[in-house]
């Protein structure tokens, strides 16, 4: 049984400032002493990031379509243990869902597995005593759904605001704070730089969560909030864990060396789930973080490397330019050792991005575009790999502007309805655009580490290797003779 409190922070419609707002609140309440949590409904790691950033933990993502129904509840278990309050900010409108199953899917079906009361964050600015009848209705449409209160976001004027409290309280609906429109200032780094900033400690992120905190204090009441955060009920759920699912077979024998395994980030955590990195070390590994950015060689010892989803694609000229890094990435790749990339970490590994050199581990071309390709895929495994094995079927998110050519290799990672095969499998190389939670599917971790330990294949004088822009780069023979690259287009 969990009883940490909590709170889902939610909205009519995106634009509204939940995101701000949350942020806001986890800080203000960081601020008082308390130890905070944060969650972010649906695949936005992003959000997550200044969550986690906000609270002084990993900030974890809370999407039923990527892990599972069952699975929200132990999850926030997990990553809100010994919290004293867990922050769960909702995504689009409360009954939304990118999938249109609201009854699953949405902010709503997470505030009800969580059995967890909802402040709906409405934007007041051109509204009166309508919000009245648009609490109401959102009240009505759920009987089941408990909406706890409300934060006015844009109030005009004290007397504007008494006009909104005044029509709420006709209602029986409680006004937890009212901040004027400047109170929510347009702060945060552009998300066009994604989690880096919050991985790298940047001193913008940080004086701009401080700065929300600051906000929020002034114009929320912070004990009341936390009071009905409180009287949520104790979830009736075991607590996730990363050692602890069925699927998860027995880690290393004892006394076995723990295998080094780089899992690409920054200081301030890395470019995959939270939960990765713990069922990286619940498995046997030895996790380290690699800087895509800063760090020329590999960590001492490395066995396997995990470049996760969150990478933002705007930064080839940065990972391009760390030229050693490249040429390190794709020795590891060529001698066999399991390398996993996820979205963005896909362009990384391959011949260029927009002209940009990159490793060169598989033989394709990367362009970005204007169009945003975004959404979930139920895709089947057409090899097998560390990632999955040969028909197996899992549920991952896609989100890039990027497009490579060929789309997949002789050896494609996936396919689902609708489109041809994608990703590259090559040697120890799993290498996709799409982005599944390995809460998920714990077993990902457990043969990562496995093959990490074990010694790679021999690989033979026709098996290929690298395509060839990171040693080439360098005057590097062995990468620039490579045969029989890992994403030579098919017939």
């Amino acid at each position: 049984m969990t009883g940490v409190p909590r709170l889902v922070l939610s909205a009519p419609s995106s634009g509204h400032g939940k995101n701000t707002l949350a942020i806001g609140l986890l800080a203000a309440f960081a601020d008082r002493g308390l130890d905070v949590a944060g969650f972010k409904v649906g695949p936005d790691q992003v959000d997550a990031a200044y969550l986690g950033l906000a609270s002084g933990r990993p900030g974890r993502t809370l999407d039923p379509r990527l892990v599972g129904a069952d699975r929200v509840a132990p999850l926030l278990s997990h990553g809100a243990a010994g919290a004293d309050l867990a922050v769960v900010q909702g995504s689009m409108g409360l009954y939304d869902s990118l999938t249109g199953r609201s009854e699953t899917e949405s902010t709503a079906a997470v505030a009800t597995v969580l059995r967890s009361p909802v402040v709906l964050v409405v934007d007041v600015a051109a509204m009166g005593q309508s919000v009245a009848a648009l609490v109401h209705g959102f009240r009505a449409y759920d009987e089941q759904l408990w909406i706890g209160g409300v934060i006015l976001n844009r109030v005009a004027s004290a007397r504007h605001e008494a006009l909104l409290r005044e029509a709420l309280d006709d209602i029986g609906v409680p006004v937890y704070g009212a901040l004027r429109r400047q109170d929510l200032p347009s702060v945060l780094p552009s998300r066009r730089y994604g989690v880096v900033p919050v991985l790298e400690g940047a001193g913008e992120a940080t004086r701009a969560v401080r700065r929300l905190g600051e906000a929020v204090t002034a114009t929320v009441d912070l004990e009341r909030l936390l009071g009905l955060a409180r009287s949520a009920p104790a979830l009736g759920v075991q607590p996730w864990s990363p050692s602890g699912a069925d699927e998860v077979s027995a880690p290393l024998p004892a006394g076995a060396d723990r295998p080094v395994v780089a899992l690409v980030g920054g200081p301030g955590g890395s470019f995959s789930h939270a939960e990765t990195a713990e069922l990286l070390a619940a498995a046997g590994a030895q996790v380290v973080t690699l800087d895509p950015f800063t760090d020329e060689v590999l960590p001492a010892g490395t066995k396997a490397l995990v470049v996760g989803g969150a990478l933002p694609e705007s930064y080839a000229e940065q990972l391009s330019a760390n030229r050693r890094l490249c040429i390190a990435v794709a020795e590891l790749a060529r001698t066999g050792r399991p390398v996993v990339a996820e979205g963005a970490g896909l362009l990384w590994l391959a011949r260029e991005l927009d002209g940009l050199p990159m490793c060169g581990v598989i033989d394709a071309i990367g362009s970005l575009r204007d169009g945003l390709v975004v959404g979930y895929r139920e895709a089947t495994a057409q090899g097998d790999s560390v990632v999955a094995t040969r028909g197996e079927v899992v549920i991952g998110h896609k989100e890039h502007r990027a497009v490579l050519t060929p789309r997949g290799g002789q050896r494609p990672a996936w396919s689902w309805p609708g489109g041809a095969p994608e990703g590259f499998i090559w040697r120890g190389v799993h290498a996709s655009q799409l982005v599944p939670h390995w809460a998920a599917y714990p077993r990902i971790a457990t043969r990562l580490v496995a093959a990490a330990a074990a010694e790679p294949a021999t690989v033979g004088v026709g098996d290929g290797g690298p395509a060839g822009p990171a040693g080439a780069a360098l005057g590097d023979p062995a990468g620039a003779a490579a045969a029989g690259p890992a994403g030579a287009p098919t017939a």
